[in-house]
């Protein structure tokens, strides 16, 4: 008995000597790391937040002195452009796709209707898929619409080499493109209007400096589930934000790789596609950037397109999308410090703005703020105190910078925070992949469409997908569920009421709850859940009973497919 004793002093005593000369000084170093970090990101944040506050009051006052007679030049214009077939220029829409059984029809019908004379518009369907069947029905679709006195050329390749670039590369060297002025390129799921050639081209004849012009996202399928609403709002500041800052700034922004023109010249000065990334967009859009070609975003041009509905299928393209860019930063770092052709402060812009904080810093202070250094401070207790800017302040600015573009969604705030921080994980360690040139750098796993507009067979066939266990995210639950726990034990700073609904969050992802339709009964759990997560917080600020206002949202579709969101005032007595 006195011998276990003894050695449970002495491991107590060890553990104090490394918790004293290793744990709490890493902390330290982590906290002040987090606290830069958040930093950056939050001067970058409110940087554009400004820009595009200005551009919003300068495009208002100018509405406001033009009135209609800015929109009357542009009809003017398009109207002198529709004038004579003969004076337009060629354009070649490039579809690329890979065994895309259900939206192939949707990309393919979408192109061939643009409007543009049809001795200018050649379609190439660039079919890399490896399914016999899918390949006949893609190349029968072709064939249909050749029949109809459309231009469409079915492509297939007997290997994926390059993928998606290698692809569009190979597509570029047929002898009917080689005349083309523009190409414009679309993935299997966009549909783009029939006037989007008319409203994109026009931009490219005006300025011969620029080599992209690129059209935003509209996502058919934001209201499917919280999963893809939570996208809709990352992805919407993104280009209302993001891509507009770039365009009106620098001129410069990353191409999505989709719903976009370029210039042939400039692509082919700047070395064409090129497959040493996951990234191909990225990588020619900073390649031909350095060559000092110029880029516009047209955000009042949208194309139709499908958001990832399944978690598997979300985490693929994040991990590329996350390992991709911190890759390319390391392969043309001093490509991009050495060029001659662009300034200072754009290299500065690119290096740091566009790569550095954006693709590295932002997820990799997500991660290791929310999911390590929070859940490690509360197990040394007294030891380490964070810095109120860093723990509230910063990120609530941050927050609600980020979410302010998507008004719609705002009742859903928390879990989109919850979700992002989960998602943080997976995100971290891809850019660190990335940075580091792992094994998974170059992983291409095409994102997954299931067709949207195709309602209660694909509907049942996601059910029956994605519902097995997750086990990082309920290993990352577990981790701040018992860190929860010992904070409500021995702890004094609350944090166990926010480690409480992360590690809920992260239980709700791992078992695929993530995919449930957003509806007044799911809302109506989520919020209960919430209120009883914070039922012990609220006693200690208010008397014993108390009569809370709880809103519930509740969605109702609209005419034109949209949710509103009403409230509904509900009266909860707690004890």
């Amino acid at each position: 008995m006195g011998r276990g004793v003894s050695m449970l002093m002495m491991a107590h005593a060890a553990w104090v000597g490394v918790r004293y000369t290793v744990v709490v000084p890493l902390l330290h170093v982590a906290v002040y790391l987090c606290a830069a970090m958040s930093l950056m990101l939050f001067v970058e944040r409110l940087y554009m937040g400004i820009v595009v506050a200005g551009l919003w009051l300068n495009r208002r006052r100018r509405r406001s002195r033009k009135g209609r007679d800015a929109d009357d030049d542009k009809k003017d214009d398009s109207d002198d452009l529709e004038a004579g077939g003969a004076e337009k220029p060629m354009v070649l829409v490039q579809i690329p796709m890979f065994n895309e059984k259900q939206v192939y029809r949707l990309s393919i019908g979408a192109a061939c209707g643009l409007w543009w004379p049809t001795e200018k518009l050649v379609i190439q369907v660039l079919d890399d898929s490896t399914d016999g069947t899918i390949r006949s029905l893609v190349e029968a679709e072709c064939r249909r619409w050749a029949s109809k006195g459309i231009r469409v050329h079915y492509e297939n390749r007997s290997n994926r080499n390059g993928y998606k670039a290698g692809a569009m590369r190979e597509g570029l060297k047929k002898g009917y493109a080689r005349d083309c002025q523009f190409v414009a390129v679309f993935d299997a799921d966009f549909q783009p209007d029939a006037d989007f050639l008319r409203r994109t081209v026009p931009l490219l004849l005006a300025d011969p400096a620029v080599a992209l012009v690129q059209a935003r996202w509209l996502f058919v399928n934001a209201d499917e589930c919280i999963l893809t609403r939570i996208q809709e709002m990352s992805l919407d500041y993104h280009f209302s934000v993001e891509q507009e800052v770039g365009s009106a700034c620098h001129a410069f922004f990353g191409f999505n790789g989709t719903a976009g023109v370029w210039r042939l010249q400039a692509l082919a000065d700047a070395g064409g596609w090129k497959d040493r990334t996951t990234v191909e967009d990225m990588d020619l859009a900073v390649r031909a950037s350095m060559r000092g070609w110029k880029f516009v975003f047209a955000g009042d041009v949208k194309v139709r397109n499908e958001l990832p509905s399944t978690l598997k299928a979300y985490r693929y393209q994040q991990h590329r999308w996350s390992c991709g860019p911190a890759n390319l930063m390391r392969k043309m770092f001093w490509e991009i410090v050495t060029s001659k052709q662009v300034s200072a402060w754009k290299k500065l812009h690119v290096l740091y703005g566009f790569f550095f904080v954006r693709k590295v810093v932002a997820h990799l202070v997500t991660f290791l703020f929310y999911c390590v250094v929070i859940p490690a401070c509360v197990l040394v207790q007294g030891d380490i105190r964070l810095p109120k800017y860093v723990a509230m302040y910063v990120p609530a600015i941050i927050t609600l910078l980020n979410a302010i573009c998507t008004p719609r969604s705002w009742h859903l705030l928390v879990f989109w925070i919850l979700f992002e921080n989960v998602m943080s994980m997976h995100r971290s360690k891809a850019t660190i992949i990335g940075l580091l040139e792992a094994s998974r750098a170059n992983e291409w796993v095409v994102t997954e469409k299931l067709g949207s507009t195709t309602t209660t067979m694909a509907t049942k066939k996601k059910k029956n997908q994605n519902q097995g266990f997750h086990t990082p995210e309920i290993l990352l639950g577990l981790c701040l569920l018992y860190c929860a726990i010992y904070d409500i034990i021995f702890g004094h700073d609350h944090f166990y009421i926010y480690l409480l609904m992360q590690s809920a969050a992260a239980f709700v992802i791992g078992v695929g709850y993530i995919r449930l339709p957003i509806t007044p009964t799911y809302l109506h759990c989520i919020s209960s859940l919430l209120i009883c997560l914070l039922q012990d917080q609220i006693k200690l600020l208010v008397p014993s009973t108390v009569t809370v206002d709880i809103c519930i949202f509740a969605c109702k579709e609209t005419e034109n497919n949209r949710f509103r969101a009403t409230l509904e005032g509900k009266q909860i007595k707690m004890p």
